[in-house]
């Protein structure tokens, strides 16, 4: 099939689509946009986090023919042409950013919850963050990211050193 849908704000075909192949295959394999990542492909990390018509959800769980006219928004669509966005730039002045594999994610899950939340508080984070996981990191400097992109706390400083913080 023929699969038209908009990505990034631009309006995107991918030819020979099964249907039935996930949105996350179609990104990554067809469309050449591989900041989203395949984990676990069951929904579980959400290393694959993109928008779907504005709504954060798992690409390894969204079949492609469901993707079919909607819009769809990935890691790569959040910086401006020449800039980070507020959520990449704190996510890189936090250290927040370890091996990467989780980032997209988490950077596509803290956006939605900046747009949302004006200043979120601690919980409200780790509920929006809930769904993605990292092997990295104990989460405070993730914290730190998200709450300096809200506004609401400053850039961690220190040796990286973890205080073991968890999400859950």
């Amino acid at each position: 099939m023929r699969l038209s849908l908009t990505i990034n704000g631009r309006a995107t075909t991918a030819d020979d689509v099964w249907e039935g192949e996930s949105l996350l295959y179609v990104l990554r394999e067809r469309l050449g946009l591989p900041g989203s990542k395949n984990a676990c492909e069951q929904g579980e990390c959400g290393s694959c986090t993109v928008y779907l018509d504005r709504v954060p959800v798992c690409a390894c769980l969204v079949a492609a023919g469901q993707a079919e006219g909607r819009e769809v928004g990935t890691v790569e669509g959040l910086a401006g042409e020449d800039e980070l966005s507020t959520v990449q730039r704190a996510f890189v002045d936090t250290g927040a950013v370890q091996c990467g594999f989780c980032t997209p994610g988490l950077l596509v899950a803290a956006d939605d919850l900046v747009k949302r939340v004006p200043e979120p508080s601690d919980a409200e984070i780790r509920e929006a963050l809930a769904g993605n996981l990292c092997r990295c990191t104990g989460y405070e400097k993730i914290m730190a990211a998200v709450r300096t992109a809200a506004g609401s706390g400053s850039p961690a400083t220190g040796s990286g050193e973890s205080s073991g913080e968890q999400l859950t």
